[in-house]
């Protein structure tokens, strides 16, 4: 049986990741928006690209969510875009009212499902959603991290002037300012960059990848989509395809890397049960340091939010 993929915001991200997940064949898409005519505009624009591109996929378009019930993975790419000047932390007010909106609504029709969130500022909007949903933490993740670590590879190799297939990175931490990249554990062919890179390149690679999205926004003036795009793809592969791979992803922490309760990136094994495994690097202390940085940051925002939001008869309460 043919799996079932929600994608709610049929915006640059949302139709891009459509159109990665489309080709794949494997699922039938249902978009979303509250645009009318917009969802079903480019799923049957989507849709007729079929017989050149050789793929079967069924896609629809809706304003409601009935047409979404029983899919196995929802993606929540909805809310304000960014423009130049902001951060993403700046979108988190009005992007937490429509996140709660359409968790609500997608968890009436597809209970088991798992969430995968795309919207900023993503590991607050990913707490959000893991509080208002009432799913175990298996089942709520953000894609972040697959992203992060895709621009930092592609600055790699670009410096390197090697194949990004040979290029593997790890990056940690919240999908902003802060995130940490892991030059130690980045390898071309297996060799660390640090030993192919001097010390102060590495550095300007690092900053270049924390501030990537923002490069973006001041040239398109609009946030990134072709890359968050295959980023989603890649995860949804891996859970839907039960490929048991090892990327990085914005998870529910409970004690590991000394942090608890609150969402960040980090290396998991993703599968048919969603998060399937979360996996603890032996951080040096500086590292740890810059980790701990980032998930303050996280934890500041994500507090300031619920201080903000009135949860009182939503789903999860706050704890």
């Amino acid at each position: 049986m043919r799996k079932k993929v929600t994608i709610v915001g049929a915006g640059n991200v949302g139709a891009t990741t459509a159109l990665w997940l489309a080709e794949r064949d494997y699922a039938d898409i249902v978009l979303v928006d509250v645009v009318e005519g917009l969802p079903q505009g480019k799923a049957l624009d989507l849709q007729q690209a079929g017989p050149i591109e050789r793929f079967d996929t069924k896609l629809m378009g809706a304003q409601e969510y009935e047409p979404t019930a029983n899919s196995d993975l929802v993606i929540i790419t909805s809310g304000l875009a960014r423009r130049p000047g902001m951060s993403r932390d700046d979108l988190v007010d009005q992007n937490a009212r429509i996140i709660l909106s359409v968790v609500e609504q997608v968890v009436r029709y597809s209970p088991q499902c798992i969430l995968l969130l795309v919207s900023n500022p993503l590991d607050a909007m990913t707490h959000l959603a893991y509080r208002v949903s009432e799913f175990p933490k298996n089942r709520v993740l953000g894609q972040a991290g697959v992203l992060d670590t895709a621009r930092f590879r592609t600055f790699v190799a670009r410096e390197l002037d090697v194949s990004v297939e040979d290029v593997q990175g790890v990056v940690l931490g919240g999908h902003g300012d802060t995130m940490v990249p892991l030059p130690r554990f980045t390898t071309v062919a297996g060799i660390p960059i640090t030993e192919l890179l001097p010390a102060e390149r590495i550095e300007a690679i690092c900053q270049r990848t924390a501030q990537g999205g923002g490069e973006i926004v001041g040239l398109l003036k609009t946030s990134a989509f072709y890359a968050p795009g295959a980023a989603v793809a890649e995860m949804a592969d891996a859970i839907l395809l039960d490929k048991k791979r090892v990327l990085p992803a914005t998870v529910y922490l409970q004690g590991e890397y000394g942090i608890d309760d609150l969402f960040i990136g980090v290396p998991v094994k993703l599968g048919a049960g969603g998060v399937e495994h979360i996996i603890e690097l032996k951080l040096s202390p500086e590292e740890d340091r810059a980790l701990k940085r980032s998930a303050a940051a996280v934890r500041e925002l994500v507090d300031s939010m619920f201080g903000r939001l009135n949860l009182e008869g939503r789903r999860r309460t706050v704890r």
